[in-house]
């Protein structure tokens, strides 16, 4: 018989004991670890329909939300949450919302939703003034930047 069947009844429940004492840490953070991150919010929470009906960045809020394309999508109202969700890839900024100029550039930065402009029916972000001025004075950097996108999807 293996030196384990040997052992006496309350050796090997204190044996089983400290077993699981040191599994359940690793368990507990396993389960957490696999539970789905919820979704980011998209432009800092701005209202993308707005862009295209009010011509101005818009605070949604948390009651007229809608997640697409692993983003939480938050309108200022549910006429414009139903516009979104009727046809997403109108009204969802170019590039997930990051700063077009910057990823023409070969960089993922944070835009700030304050900053856009609408080209050919499309939505662009900018991290600055300073970058949709260089975009507006270079327009290969918005074809990079969709050239660069492709590559990342």
């Amino acid at each position: 018989m293996g030196e384990f069947m040997k052992l006496r009844p309350t050796a090997v429940r204190q044996w089983l004991f400290l077993l699981v004492l040191i599994a359940l840490p690793g368990a507990a953070s396993f389960a957490q670890g696999s539970a789905p991150a919820p979704p980011g919010v998209a432009l800092k929470g701005h209202d993308t329909v707005a862009y295209f009906t009010e011509k101005r960045p818009v605070m949604g809020t948390a009651q007229n939300g809608y997640v697409w394309d692993g983003s939480r999508y938050l309108f200022s109202s549910v006429k414009n949450r139903e516009a979104f969700a009727a046809n997403p890839d109108r009204f969802a900024p170019q590039f997930g919302g990051l700063c077009a100029t910057g990823l023409g550039m070969g960089m993922k930065t944070a835009a700030n939703p304050n900053v856009w402009k609408i080209v050919d029916g499309k939505l662009y972000v900018f991290s600055s003034v300073e970058a949709k001025q260089a975009a507006e004075k270079d327009p290969t950097l918005l074809t990079r930047s969709h050239q660069a996108w492709k590559g990342t999807k």
